[in-house]
């Protein structure tokens, strides 16, 4: 059963609604350690049956406190973007 999405707000309590985080869904993770998308958000995602997500976890105090999905394309864009420009510096050098 899938839960509704709740709101909440990200960074420091400034009473403004900054909206950027919100729990989206409440999965359960089998005996597998499988679990669902609901399909609401993979379709608000665009997320579909193939497509590669990459995981990364937040840790705090040696834990793994936080998981967020990122689709490879996304993190790819992210990758180039920072390293583009340090690779054409040193290859014009």
């Amino acid at each position: 059963m899938v839960k509704k999405a709740q709101k909440v707000t990200c960074g420091p309590a400034t009473g403004s609604d900054i909206g950027c985080c919100k729990v989206e869904a409440i999965v359960t993770v089998d005996d597998r350690g499988q679990m669902v998308l609901p399909k609401e958000l993979r379709d608000r995602a665009g997320i579909q049956a193939g497509d590669k997500l990459a995981i990364v976890g937040l840790e705090r105090y040696g834990k793994t406190c936080c998981i967020s999905l990122i689709k490879i394309e996304e993190v790819t864009e992210m990758v180039k973007s920072m390293l583009g420009p340090v690779m054409k510096e040193i290859f014009q050098e």
